[in-house]
């Protein structure tokens, strides 16, 4: 299965010209204002990653996201390493992926040899809870299969919709990203939330000394800045906004998305994406929908360029 991302930026450049600094990357849903760098111990540097460093990060994490007691927490170098690997643990012939959707999961289930199918019935289930690209949230009732991923990598926009309250349950396993929001995704930093019997067997391939010394200390700052994220998430609704207002104002419809990323049905995908990149904007466009068009947020110094771009 061809796995089909955002970025891809280089091969923009090479076709339409200029360089990094004179691009608009839109293409991704990761928060254009990301959380300040705090000042690290040299040590986070220099030293193997230790426990107490570990269990300050699962600590945030557990009281930032009020994981239930039973369910265990595993930090990874990404939400992507554990897509990766789940498959060859799910023991299931079929897994359950409604479309459309973020496709790296399809890709690894097909990967393990595992059918892919987008309805019916099957022992595995994925939910992208916010769903990539159309904003779709899903509830305890779509919680309906044996075993039930559910991929929350954008679901710290609105903590209210999240299904981690079930991740003690056997059948559910809740997945997190770190570097969405907090807008640092160059950190590589992710979560696995569920029950001992899954998570305890994931630890194990992974492996010690998965996750960086530098990243356990910066996630468990920006986890316990609850100031920072209760301003971030009303900037982004802000932003969200604006971007609405904006896209709509020019001939787009609003189709859905989160405040990190809004998706539009345009007349000609194709054509618009090239229309911005003749001025350095790069956006996402799919290879399901001659019509979707995905953008994420501007920071806030660059909404001009979009502005100019679109007028």
């Amino acid at each position: 299965m061809k796995r089909d991302h955002g970025g891809g930026l280089d091969a923009a450049i090479a076709e339409f010209g200029g360089t990094r600094k004179t691009w608009l990357d839109l293409s991704t849903g990761i928060n254009p204002d990301a959380y300040p760098l705090p000042d690290l111990p040299h040590d986070a540097w220099t030293a193997l990653p230790d426990q107490a460093a570990l269990d300050r990060l699962i600590d945030a994490a557990r009281a930032l996201w009020n994981v239930p007691a039973g369910a265990a927490i595993l930090p990874t170098h990404g939400a992507s390493a554990p897509i990766a690997r789940i498959p060859s643990r799910a023991k299931s012939s079929r897994v359950l992926i409604p479309q459309p959707t973020y496709n790296e999961h399809a890709a690894a289930f097909e990967a393990c040899g595992i059918e892919v199918i987008a309805s019916g019935e099957a022992d595995t289930k994925v939910m992208v809870n916010p769903n990539n690209p159309d904003g779709r949230y899903w509830g305890k009732d779509d919680l309906t299969a044996a075993l039930n991923i559910v991929d929350e990598s954008f679901g710290d926009v609105d903590p209210n919709r999240t299904l981690i309250q079930y991740s003690d349950r056997p059948d559910t396993l809740v997945l997190k990203s770190f570097g969405k929001f907090w807008g640092l995704a160059g950190l590589r930093l992710g979560f696995v939330v569920g029950h001992p019997d899954h998570i305890n067997p994931l630890r194990d391939t992974l492996g010690p000394w998965s996750v960086s010394g530098p990243a356990l200390a910066i996630g468990a700052k920006a986890f316990s800045d609850h100031a920072w994220n209760a301003q971030t998430r009303a900037h982004l609704q802000q932003g969200s906004d604006r971007l609405d207002t904006l896209m709509t104002t020019n001939g787009a419809q609003l189709v859905g998305g989160t405040t990190l990323f809004r998706l539009y049905e345009v007349d000609n995908a194709t054509a618009w994406q090239r229309k911005l990149a003749q001025h350095h904007v790069w956006s996402r466009i799919f290879p399901y929908s001659d019509t979707y068009l995905r953008l994420g947020l501007p920071a806030a110094d660059r909404w001009g360029h979009l502005e100019n771009a679109l007028s």
